[in-house]
């Protein structure tokens, strides 16, 4: 169990970090499309990536609730573009190599991670495979020692700054899922390209880049895992990815509501205050009821997921439901602004605009449900 006042210190200290090393430079990031590369380095300094690396591998030993608190905080605090980057890093990268990787492969890359020395981006999107991925092409064919690696990513979160990158690709053509493998690929290697970086309707702050591989050589000790099995091990490290998509919409929700609530104490119209009308009452007690009853579901899956008990159909249910519920709610929450709203220079149209793609991004919510009907219904 987790010490409550070492964790509120933890909190309250990445809180600040926020105030000093983020909030002042935001607004720029978001104009020019990619935060500065050494935002890593700062987050590294500071304790802030991978804190439930072990101790040997450099990082704190923290329980999973340490991590993922980093995520909800960063987007409460409207910075939703960081939470995906460092989601990327501490919920999605950290966990394949702690649980799939070699001793060497731990040794070389985590500390490393931890010190935000190296970036890492996951690459399963393809132009024509993305929530289909036993459909990527993708190839990485064995020759020798080493894996030669042919095709493209794209939609790659931090693919501009990535350093290593989790590839996954296709070692048996022919097969589908069984076919599947995941290497750990140095992105500075030769015939390694990145792209331009998408522009998107949203998280403009966050890069999101196309990859491309030419020949590519990675040894075959940079494989994470067994042949074959990537598949296997992307369905067992899933829940984690969308346990984290899940945080980022309860801390989006929160720090809507908390926007929104400054805004209608002080805004009038027809000379009384915005939060002494009953409907705009009614629509911020409805998004703070909607928001306590995702924050329930949020911790029982955080409780489950320490427990190793966190099922892929009951972390598809909620994350189906909080991303919902969160463009749902911000929905209802920017209409109080009226037509400042809709203005770039209110916080609030950010958060509606970040909060579209949760919906999308770690299996579509279409995807979700087809997850939670099969549950019920067999295939």
């Amino acid at each position: 169990m987790q010490n409550e006042s070492e964790f509120e210190l933890f909190r309250d200290n990445y809180r600040r970090f926020l105030n000093e090393h983020v909030a002042p430079y935001y607004e720029q990031w978001e104009e020019q499309g990619f935060m500065p590369r050494e935002l890593w380095n700062t987050l590294g300094e500071n304790g802030f990536l991978c804190v439930d690396v072990p101790e040997e591998y450099g990082g704190y030993g923290a329980p999973v609730e340490y991590s993922l608190m980093l995520v909800q905080e960063t987007a409460q605090a409207g910075f939703t573009a960081l939470a995906v980057a460092i989601g990327g890093q501490n919920e999605l990268v950290s966990p394949y190599l702690q649980n799939i990787g070699t001793e060497q492969q731990k040794q070389y890359w985590l500390p490393k991670m931890v010190t935000g020395e190296v970036v890492t981006a996951i690459a399963m999107t393809e132009a024509n495979a993305g929530s289909d991925l036993q459909a990527i092409c993708t190839q990485a064919i064995l020759e020798g020692d080493d894996y030669v690696i042919d095709g493209s990513k794209t939609f790659i979160s931090n693919g501009l700054h990535a350093d290593l990158i989790v590839l996954v690709a296709k070692t048996d053509p022919q097969a589908r899922a069984k076919g599947i493998s995941i290497l750990l690929v140095d992105a500075h290697l030769d015939g390694v390209t990145k792209g331009r970086s998408l522009k998107k309707i949203g998280l403009h702050a966050q890069d999101t880049a196309e990859l491309f591989f030419d020949q590519v050589r990675v040894p075959v000790t940079q494989r994470l895992g067994e042949e074959g099995k990537g598949f296997a091990y992307l369905m067992q490290e899933l829940p984690r990815e969308r346990l984290s998509i899940s945080k980022m919409a309860l801390g989006s929700i929160f720090g809507a509501i908390q926007l929104t609530t400054d805004y209608i104490l002080q805004r009038k119209a027809f000379g009384q205050l915005l939060s002494q009308m009953q409907n705009t009452r009614f629509v911020i007690a409805n998004a703070q009821i909607k928001a306590k009853a995702a924050q329930a579901f949020v911790e029982q899956c955080v409780t489950l997921y320490r427990d190793n008990q966190l099922s892929v159909s009951h972390v598809a249910a909620l994350k189906c439901f909080i991303t919902d519920t969160q463009c749902e709610v911000i929905d209802q929450l920017l209409q109080l602004f009226g037509g400042y709203g809709y203005m770039q220079e209110y916080p609030i149209s950010r958060f509606f605009v970040d909060a579209r793609v949760q919906k999308i991004y770690g299996g579509t919510n279409e995807i979700m449900k087809e997850i939670v009907a099969r549950e019920i219904l067999g295939k």
